[in-house]
This record gives structure tokens, sequence and C-alpha cells, in this order.
């Protein structure tokens, strides 16, 4: 859930904060026409990080506002300059949570929730409460949607983590914007975890606050919290006024994600009422969010965020061209030239520390198939996320890289005492791209699987490579969808396999 975003710092401009202030009151043409005057506005000489913070908020006011294609390119900018793994600046760490929002609403659900909590991560290593709070805020809303829309066994243990997240917002909030989005939040965790009571004071005491700011947002989810609280209190009429008012001010500020959460709860209390015609009407409010989230997506949104970004950055990298030489266009991984290049100093360091270091081979199962029936634009965006979850699968230090076509290597440097870490860190892999959700990027085609090859020893990139390779084939022949570990010189390690 959404509410708004953090002045980072006393960074975010004036105009841009009376923005977001008159969207939430409902005042939507005005917000737009402020927005134009405010969007052009940003300072060359500000600070990266905090003009990124400006840009990527700038952004996620643009998509609410429904001006797609300009919040596409200033989020593009403004994530450019991020370097979230090293900083602990406020303004990363904000910048971090408007884009798992933006991402949210995309579609992109997995990525935005490693944002939010990325984005956690690096506020409290900057250590400004404003922030934290916030990044909480995001993170622990998120979760409650995730609760609500999922398997209702798993719907406990969500609502518990998300609670941990808002109950630590809740204890050093400063901002009165910040408390009532907390508020709410918290009181759909505590409602989801039986404790009614509660609930029910953080649902009142949400919607006296919002009244009293005349924000629409507040009022929506605080009749969203209370009517959760009548409906498990039995008092369904009571529960569907509560909701109809949820949806009612979720309408007027034009926010699709909580008109679809809403309204389809709407739906559910009518029918458990028996009122048909309420029924068919939330319905219908719940289709039409739900048409308008779909349409987002068949558009293409999420991936053409990452192609705008990756597009940015090669302009930006331009003027750098050995750099820009050493590094793959389409997954942003290094290529092979910038993998050879860095191999040399990562292989010196880690045997300098007593180190052997692993080189983990990944083929792309299937994938002639995936560019036959899809088509080549599709196989780049599968290729895309498969180098995503690379990234996400090993550590920062860890050097990830397309080496051709299908075919990645990662080369794993400091490997601590674990002798296993290679065939672990490759496991991990397959599991992930075997186990990913590929409805978005592939449709009905049939998914792909990673084969993988895994070796080491002191020794070249080229005979590490070899050796992988030998393991990769075998991987290949016993079926694919598997890990094969080449023996090393010193010793046999043991055979993992996917299947």
């Amino acid at each position: 859930m959404e509410q708004r975003d953090p002045q980072v710092a006393g960074q975010i401009p004036r105009l841009d904060l009376e923005v977001r202030a008159l969207y939430n009151a409902g005042r939507v043409p005005e917000a737009n026409s402020l927005f134009d005057e405010v969007v052009t506005k940003v300072s060359p000489g500000a600070d990266r990080w905090v003009r990124s913070a400006v840009l990527v908020n700038r952004a996620v006011m643009a998509w609410r506002l429904g001006r797609i294609p300009l919040a596409l390119e200033l989020a593009a900018e403004g994530w450019t300059d991020l370097d979230a793994e090293r900083s602990d600046s406020p303004a990363v760490a904000h910048t971090m949570g408007s884009l798992g929002y933006l991402m949210e609403g995309i579609g992109n659900r997995r990525a935005a929730l490693d944002m939010l909590r990325l984005s956690v991560q690096v506020a409290r290593r900057a250590g400004n409460t404003d922030v934290l709070a916030q990044c909480l805020q995001r993170l622990g809303g998120s979760l409650n949607f995730r609760a609500c829309s999922g398997p209702p066994a798993a719907a406990p243990a969500i609502f518990e983590e998300a609670l941990a997240y808002l109950d630590e917002g809740l204890g050093i909030v400063k901002d009165e914007g910040h408390r009532r989005a907390l508020l709410g939040a918290c009181g759909r965790s505590l409602a989801g975890v039986g404790q009614l009571d509660k609930a029910e004071e953080m649902g009142e005491e949400t919607l006296r606050l919002s009244l009293d700011a005349e924000d629409l947002w507040g009022i929506s989810v605080g009749n969203w919290v209370l009517s959760v609280v009548r409906r498990e209190q039995g008092d369904l009429d009571e529960a569907r006024t509560l909701a109809s008012q949820a949806v009612t001010h979720a309408e007027r500020i034009n926010d699709t994600s909580l008109l679809l959460r809403f309204s389809t709860e709407l739906a559910d209390i009518c029918q458990a009422l028996g009122d048909a015609q309420g029924e068919a009407e939330a319905l219908r409010l719940s289709m039409r969010a739900s048409s308008t989230a779909r349409e987002t997506l068949q558009e293409g949104l999420g991936q053409a965020l990452e192609q705008r970004r990756v597009a940015v950055q090669a302009q930006r990298l331009a003027v750098a061209a050995q750099e820009a030489a050493a590094r793959d266009p389409l997954t942003g991984l290094a290529n092979r030239l910038g993998l050879e290049r860095a191999a040399a100093a990562l292989l010196e360091s880690t045997a300098a520390r007593g180190r052997v270091p692993w080189l983990v081979l990944v083929d792309v199962d299937w994938f002639k198939s995936v560019n036959d029936d899809a088509g080549h634009a599709t196989g780049d965006a599968a290729l895309r996320e498969i180098a995503a979850l690379l990234r996400r699968e090993c550590r920062a230090d860890d050097l990830v890289a397309r080496w051709a076509g299908d075919e990645f290597v990662v080369l794993l440097g400091d490997t601590g005492p674990n002798r296993d870490v290679g065939p672990n860190v490759a496991e991990r892999i397959r599991a992930a791209v075997d186990g990913h959700d590929w409805t978005m990027v592939l449709g009905p085609v049939r998914r792909p699987t990673v084969s993988i090859g895994v070796a080491a020893g002191p020794a070249k990139l080229d005979q590490l490579f070899a050796a992988a390779d030998m393991a990769l084939y075998r991987a290949k022949r016993h079926g694919r969808n598997r890990v094969e570990v080449e023996p090393s010189v010193d010793e046999v390690p043991e055979i993992v396999s996917g299947n």
C-alpha cells in the first residue's frame, strides 16, 4: 500500500509534495496541472542520489496520474544512478522503495518485493528514521496484499511478518502522513492475525486522522480495515457499508491496486449477504480494475522499463567505450570480453587468500523452441529474466557474465571455508529458474530450464571453463535441468542433481 513519499533529507521539492497532496485529496485535475509545472525541474547540480530520488518520486506520481510513457522515462533515468547494494544514503533507500511501488503497479511483484526489502536494508544502514519508517510501511503494506490474495493457509504467517515491520515503523515514525499509512497497514495485519480489538482501534484512528487531513487514501484504507474487522465479527451489513466507502474513496483517487482489492472483498461480503445487485456492481468494479492492470501488463511496461533503463545507461556509458565493450547490452551482465578481463585478477586474489575458485557454466534448455514458438523478442526477454535470476542468486562480488547466446558463466572467487559453494550456488540457480513464474514473459510457451556444469581448482579461466563444459555436457546428456560437477585434480566432489 502506498500513501506518500518522504521528504528525503529535505530535498524533495515543495511543489512535488503539493502535487501528491492534491492527488491524495482527490483533486486530480489540479494535480495534473501542477505536475506539468514541476516535471522538468530537476537541479542539474544536485547530488546524484537525491536527483534519483526526485526523478523516481515524479515517476510514481506520473504513473498514478496515468501518464505511463513519462513515468517510464523518469524511472529509467532515476534508476540508472543507483548503487543500492553499497549505499547508505537515505535518498537511495527512498528511491528503491518508490521503484518497488512502481514495479508493484506494473505487475512485476517478485521484483517489487525484492526492491522493497532492499530499500529497508539501505534505510537501516542510512540511520534515517523517517525514510526507514516509510520503507517499512511500503514493505509491510505489500505483504498485506500478498496475504489477502494468496492461499488462505499461508496468510497468517505473511500477516505476522508484515506486522513486525509495521510495528517497528510505528515505533519510530514522526511524520503524520507516514503515521496514518502505518496505522492503516498495521490495522489490516492485526485483523489478519485475529487481533480484532487492536485492529479496530487502529482502523478508527486511521480514519479519524485521515478525515482531519482530507486524505482520501487514508480514508479509503481506514474504512477497509474496519470493514474487515466487522466481517470477522459477523456484522456483514456494517462491513458492506464500510467496504463501499473504501471503494468509493479509492475510485476518487483512481488507485487501481486499492480498488481491485477492496471491490473484490466488497463482492464477497455482498455474496454472503445474498445481495446480488451489490455483488454484481462490486464485481464490475473489480473486473474494470483488473482489466486496467491486465492491459497495462500487456503493453509490456515491465520489459519497457528495463529496456529504457538499459538504454539510458548505455547512452551515459557511450563516452567510456572500453567499459561499454565489456558489457552485454541485452542483459547488462559482463560479456565474454568483460569476463576475461576481470577473471585474472579475481583468480589471483582468490589464490592469494588460499581459496579455491569455482566456475559455474549455465546453459538454457529448450531455448531454441522459445525463439521458434514465441519469437526472438520474447527470447530476449527470457534471457534478461534469467540474467536477473543469476544476479539474485549470486553475491555482489561474484563475476556473472553472458558467455554467448544462451550460455552464462559465474566465477566464484571468495568461497570461504565452504568447499561445496560452487555446487550449492549452481543448484540455487537451477531451482530458481525451474521454479520461476514465466507466465508474464512467455505466456503458454514451454518454459525454459537450465543445465549446469561446475568445476573447481587452482587453474586458469580456460582450464576451468573446459572442465565445467565437460560437466555441462553430462548434465545435457542425463536429461537436462540438473547440475553436474567435474571432479577437480584434488578431490571428487559429490554430484548434485535437480531430478
